[in-house]
This record gives structure tokens, C-alpha cells and sequence, in this order.
């Protein structure tokens, strides 16, 4: 596993239970995936001796973050199978790389410009604004992104990001925004999720609701695209597709990220098979799980500011775990994570219900129960 994160915690879990040993490379001595892990060897992600290594010890590589660097997976590539393959991770970890594929190919996507130079900025299209500059890469979580009313607003932006490449993109009007989960294995075969309707808050997904109170042809469509994509970059492992859908029922492919996801978190405890299972079906050539959701589920994500009593505390504390847990189809999922930090992932709760709507009442619950804001 390249990544040391929760996604690689999780995969190390379900790896193990498969009867799997798990290696993890990570240069942080404490991450959450290398005090799980058979051995986790403290090293850059391009260090060539820990590479070879790594090619020496494992029989297959994955990762857990989008910006491992894809030179890492290319080496290791040529020694053991990587899934995803250094060429698909390229792509889905540069917007401007990620968003001319996506319109190349067909897919409709809100409407964009690449800014590589302040020549960029100037000649805007009236139909491109108001809109947001994001940097082509390094952007997660609502990082790396201005909005911008007028062209003047696009130059200042360009300029505030050092003169990186970034891209311009419309702003759309959203009715939600949505997730599609795909499991691609080495021979072509593809499962997929149903599709998650997910609610940000401050640029950060807060809560994700499966299945998503969409229409069955909008869903099948989601689903649909989501296989296209993957088949298209002949992606091997699991790929997380995030789309738009505009007030006037449009479905926009937003962006992707090669790897399993925080909206696919749900499955650990909702679907037969979970996102983490799955990714190491794929990378030891086992067939693909069911993804079938077995219970309507809510997953309610927890941040590092749920330790802290108000926006003002310095000091942190434990919060109540054994308020959440007094419902007994709240799922308590925590990372590992020695330090809370706010805005920080930390954990999550996956909420169950016979029906959606007993799922919903109980994320709420969770939420004031933790003082996490509605909406």
C-alpha cells in the first residue's frame, strides 16, 4: 500500500481478513495505516531503495491518496502488478489532464477553460462566469479553489496561486451532488455501488446518503458513466466518480479520484461487499463481491472539531462515543489519528434504518449528539 492514511487503515483491515499481510510505505511514523499493517516502512514515496524493497517483499501494489506520485506507481509497474496503473492515476490527479479527458470522450461536464499563463486570463467567454479557478493539482477538500465573479476576480485568483496551472470552470446551478463507486478487475469485469447523494459542508463532504433520492433512470445513468470512465482509462481497482446534477436534471461528471472514497464508506457496513474488500479482490485477482446494499445507510463523517467544546477552545476532549453508540445501528468507525485537528478527517459513523428515513433520523441524532451543524 502506498499511503499510510485511513483509506489504507481500512484496506489493511479487510485485506487482513482475507488472510492477506499488508505492507505499508509512508514517511509519517505514526500513520494510521502502518500502526495496522504487518510492516510499515518509513520512507519517501520516491525512494528508489524503499521501492525496490516494496517490489522485493509484496505481490501487488495499491494506493490510498490521489497524489501519490505516479513515477512511484510507473516503477513499481514494471516489477509487480499496480493497480491503478501509473497512467490512470496521472490523469484522475491533474484537473486539467482529468477534464479534457472526461470532454474528449464524450462526457458532459460543466463548462471550462485551462489558465496556463496570465495571457489565459484575459478574453473570457461571458458563459464561463461567474465561476471558480481551481489548481490543476494538489486541490482536496474545497482547497485550491476561488470563486470568481469577473474576469478582473479570475486573473487575481490565477495570480494568487503562483502562476500554476489551473482551469476555470462555470459555476452550475446544483440540485446535489452525487458519487458513483466502481470496481474495474484486470480482465474488464466492473461492479458498481449504487450511487451516493453527498452533502458538503465548507468544502468538505459532511454526510452521504445510499441510495440517492434520485430518479431509477438518473441512477442507472450515474452507473453507467461510471463504467465508461473506467473503461475508458483502463483503470484496474476502485474508482470513485463524482458528478453534478443541475437543477434542470442534467448529470455533469466532475471529477475523479483513483481510489476508494469517503462516500464509499457506507459499504462497510450497508453493502455485501465493501469498497476496501473489493480493492484487494482486485489486486489479488479474486472475483469481484457483490455490491448490493443490504440496509439503507447515512454516513456521517467526523472532523477534528467535534473534540473541541466551541469554535474558541484551545484544549480538546473526548467526545461522546457512548451517546452515538446508544443507538445500536450506529457504526463507530475512528482512524487512529493521535492528534485532533479541525477540519481534519477523524473518523466516521454509518447510520442504519429498515428504511431511509429511520437512517436520516438517526444521522441526525448522531449529529446533535456531537454538535455537528445540520446542512
Amino acid at each position: 500500500m502506498l499511503g499510510g492514511g485511513q483509506l489504507g487503515r481500512m484496506f489493511t483491515h479487510a485485506a487482513q481478513s482475507l488472510g492477506y499481510k499488508v505492507l505499508v510505505l509512508d514517511p509519517d511514523a505514526v500513520s494510521p495505516a502502518g500502526a495496522v499493517a504487518e510492516r510499515h516502512l518509513q520512507a519517501g514515496y520516491e525512494d528508489p531503495a524503499a521501492l525496490a524493497d516494496m517490489a522485493g517483499t509484496c505481490a501487488a501494489v495499491t494506493t490510498e491518496f490521489e497524489n501519490v506520485p505516479a513515477g512511484a506507481l510507473e516503477r513499481l509497474g514494471r516489477m509487480i502488478p499496480a493497480r491503478p496503473a501509473a497512467p490512470a492515476v496521472r490523469i484522475a490527479q491533474d484537473r486539467e489532464l482529468e477534464k479534457t479527458f472526461l470532454a474528449g470522450n464524450g462526457f458532459a461536464v460543466a463548462p471550462f477553460r485551462v489558465l496556463r499563463t496570465a495571457a489565459d486570463c484575459d478574453g473570457l467567454p461571458a458563459e464561463l462566469l461567474p465561476g471558480i479557478v481551481k489548481t490543476a493539482r494538489l486541490g482536496y477538500d474545497g482547497k485550491g479553489q476561488v470563486r470568481v465573479q469577473t474576469a478582473a476576480d479570475v486573473a487575481a485568483a490565477f495570480a494568487g496561486f503562483g502562476g500554476a496551472p489551473c482551469i476555470l470552470e462555470r459555476r452550475v446551478t446544483l440540485a446535489l451532488e452525487i458519487s458513483a463507486l466502481v470496481a474495474r478487475s484486470a480482465n474488464g469485469e466492473t461492479a458498481v455501488w449504487p450511487i451516493a447523494e453527498n452533502i458538503h459542508r465548507d468544502g468538505i463532504l459532511d454526510v452521504s446518503i445510499v441510495p440517492a433520492r434520485i430518479p431509477d433512470a438518473l441512477a442507472t445513468e450515474a452507473r453507467d458513466a461510471a463504467r465508461r470512465v473506467a473503461a475508458m482509462l483502463d483503470y484496474v481497482g476502485v474508482l470513485c466518480v463524482e458528478m453534478f446534477v443541475t437543477t434542470d436534471g442534467q448529470l455533469l461528471v466532475n471529477e475523479m479520484a483513483p481510489r476508494p472514497h469517503n462516500s464509499g464508506h457506507w459499504s462497510i457496513d450497508g453493502a455485501y461487499t465493501s469498497q476496501f474488500e473489493q480493492q484487494c479482490r482486485v489486486l489479488a485477482g479474486l472475483p469481484l463481491g457483490d455490491t448490493a446494499q443490504h440496509t439503507p445507510a447515512v454516513m456521517v463523517n467526523l472532523l477534528g472539531d467535534i473534540w473541541y467544546a466551541s469554535p474558541a477552545a484551545e484544549s480538546s476532549r473526548e467526545p461522546d462515543w457512548s451517546g452515538v453508540l446508544a443507538d445500536p445501528r450506529a457504526r463507530l468507525h475512528l482512524y487512529g489519528k493521535r492528534e485532533p485537528r479541525r477540519g481534519r478527517k477523524m473518523g466516521h459513523v454509518t447510520c442504519l434504518g429498515a428504511r431511509l428515513d429511520d437512517a436520516l433520523a438517526a444521522a441526525a441524532r448522531v449529529k446533535r449528539v456531537l454538535g455537528i451543524p445540520e446542512g
